[in-house]
């Protein structure tokens, strides 16, 4: 899509870690958002793909499980380069299926484009904030993840961008 590179994915799943030391105060709570906000991304487009019978959305959706999925896995490997550990994301899944419950009284295809431009907006927050958080070099992995979320925020924002368009074009009936 227009050039899209891969390499510079919106949103990821992040890692928690049961090691306090091994990010600062703000990143835990970077970390914990991020790995839900992008198990919900995948979730919640799977579901797109069964459920809308829109083109856009199902297009809008394939890229949001590539996408997501990859930066998933790039991620993955920066925590294991540092020994962090995975969350177990069977609860997370669970979580955002259940989440996805409350779309009952909306068309699907305004409810997931809703969500999708809720859910990048606070994520662009959430990655601009670790993006400018100021690092202890010392601190395990704190470099790399902060570099991370400034190499995710262009195509979060170009994500966004794509999400606004699809709620335009799917209005609450």
């Amino acid at each position: 899509m227009d050039g899209f590179n891969l390499r510079h994915l919106a949103l990821a799943v992040a890692l928690s870690t049961s090691m306090g030391t091994a990010f600062a105060a703000d990143s835990n709570d970077f970390v914990d958002d991020a790995t839900a906000g992008g198990i919900a991304e995948v979730e919640t487009s799977k579901l797109a793909l069964e459920k809308s019978s829109s083109a856009d959305v199902k297009a809008f959706a394939n890229m949001m499980i590539t996408d997501h999925s990859k930066a998933n896995d790039e991620l993955a490997a920066l925590a294991k380069k540092h020994d962090i550990e995975v969350p177990d994301t069977t609860t997370l899944v669970k979580q955002a299926k259940e989440k996805i419950l409350d779309w009952r009284d909306e068309s699907f295809d305004n409810a997931y484009a809703n969500n999708q431009v809720k859910a990048h907006e606070e994520a662009i927050e959430r990655f601009k904030k670790e993006a400018n958080t100021v690092t202890d070099d010392k601190t395990k992995g704190a470099t790399e993840l902060k570099a991370f979320a400034q190499k995710m925020l262009p195509a979060l924002e170009k994500h966004l961008g794509m999400a606004k368009k699809l709620q335009a074009a799917h209005p609450d009936k």
